[in-house]
């Protein structure tokens, strides 16, 4: 049998057994509606309760600042749309951003643009990071929120987000994360990082697909998403997929029970599979290490096409992603791998893996002695490889 190692854990995780076995209750025997007053009713609306409380603990909020939704996507455009056009009323109709988020964040910008709102883009660094600086220059006094997510989806580049969100409360303007790749990755206390809004994805932390949360600072001013039912303190009606938010409840107990440890075993294999592909020549990695996601690892190999590597591993079992888009229908590198300076040549030839609680060691020999056979194999027949190492015998 092929051997098959999962290495995208950015992209989602396995359901911990822990959760499956919560959620299995609500799917089978504890089908009631939470909003109905019998016992079965009742009962699923304590489990929604006990699971809210379960992410705000997890996260240093109040119960009651927890919204549940469909996921981050869904908890970006909530926050930033609703306090948008919120704000507008009052003629503050700027927004801040970076111009390495996530399409969830930046495409719900671009929309707002098309209502007559202008947006900053702030520059990162060559390493992937926001300069709390830059953003406070930004700021302006039409400014209504400023969005900056908490770790890169792709490079795993961790913000200074407890600085920005500083900067942002002294000049009185609002503070959202996108965090849903570094829940349970990093120690997170909203109040303490002075975050205003929080968006989260259960299926990140090895909970069910199609559940998320946003965290809205009690004092807020929160848009109603959904009219129609008193579901969500009326803010998002439809009745509540009790099962995803019970998994999601118990999954992130789980991941924030102990995240220094945890964090320090995924960063070690982490750091023996990046010390075993920077031994390849021609590659480079993307993003700082100093303050970077424990399994995240993107590189790009000089004459390789991102698709073409992917492919070349799934047959070997491995699953990774690429910065390059060609699988979701776009020729387009990576916009994140632009914004750190890479030409769109080098970008297309870029890798991510991500590891996380159910990889072992093992895995990462296994990548580590795949990877060296796919790229040569892959430069072999590479007409570009064949100029690049032309020019570099000149």
């Amino acid at each position: 049998m092929k051997r098959t190692v999962y290495a995208d854990n950015s992209a989602t995780t396995k359901i911990s057994p822990k959760a499956l076995d919560a959620m299995m209750p609500y799917l089978t025997e504890e089908y009631g509606n939470p909003s109905s007053i019998y016992s079965k009713g009742r009962e699923a609306k304590k489990a929604v309760e006990e699971a809210r409380r379960k992410v705000a603990k997890a996260i240093g909020a109040e119960t009651n600042e927890v919204y549940f939704t469909s996921g981050g996507s869904e908890a970006d455009n909530w926050a930033i749309k609703g306090t948008a056009r919120r704000l507008a009323k009052k003629g503050k109709k700027h927004i801040i951003t970076t111009v390495f988020e996530h399409h969830a964040v930046l495409h719900t910008v671009s929309s707002l643009e098309k209502e007559g709102f202008e947006i900053t883009y702030i520059k990162v660094s060559k390493d992937g990071y926001v300069d709390p600086e830059d953003v406070k220059n930004a700021i302006r006094d039409d400014t209504a929120i400023v969005s900056v997510m908490y770790a890169n989806n792709e490079i795993g580049s961790i913000q200074p987000i407890s600085e920005i969100g500083a900067i942002c409360h002294k000049r009185g303007v609002l503070f959202h994360t996108d965090a849903v790749q570094a829940l349970g990755n990093v120690e997170i206390d909203v109040k303490k990082q002075n975050i205003d809004m929080m968006s989260m994805s259960a299926h990140k932390v090895h909970g069910p697909k199609g559940v998320g949360a946003l965290y809205c600072r009690k004092g807020i001013i929160l848009q109603n998403l959904i009219d129609g039912g008193a579901q969500e303190r009326s803010k998002r009606a439809g009745t509540e997929n009790t099962a995803g938010i019970v998994g999601f409840g118990s999954a992130i107990e789980e991941i924030c029970e102990n995240i220094p440890e945890r964090a320090k075993r995924i960063s070690q294999m982490r750091d023996k599979l990046l010390a075993n592909i920077l031994k390849i020549d021609r590659v480079r990695l993307n993003g700082g290490m100093e303050n970077r996601m424990p399994g995240n690892i993107n590189v790009s190999f000089e004459g390789v096409e991102g698709e073409s590597l992917l492919l070349w591993l799934d047959l070997n079992g491995i699953c990774a992603s690429s910065g390059s888009a060609c699988t979701s229908g776009s020729l387009d590198p990576s916009h994140v791998l632009l914004a750190i300076g890479l030409p769109a040549e080098i970008a297309h030839g870029s890798l991510r893996i991500s590891l996380g609680d159910y990889n072992t060691m093992e895995d990462v020999d296994y990548i580590s002695e795949k990877i060296p056979e796919i790229i040569t194999r892959l430069r072999a027949m590479s007409p570009l490889w064949e100029r690049i190492v032309k020019g570099e015998n000149k």
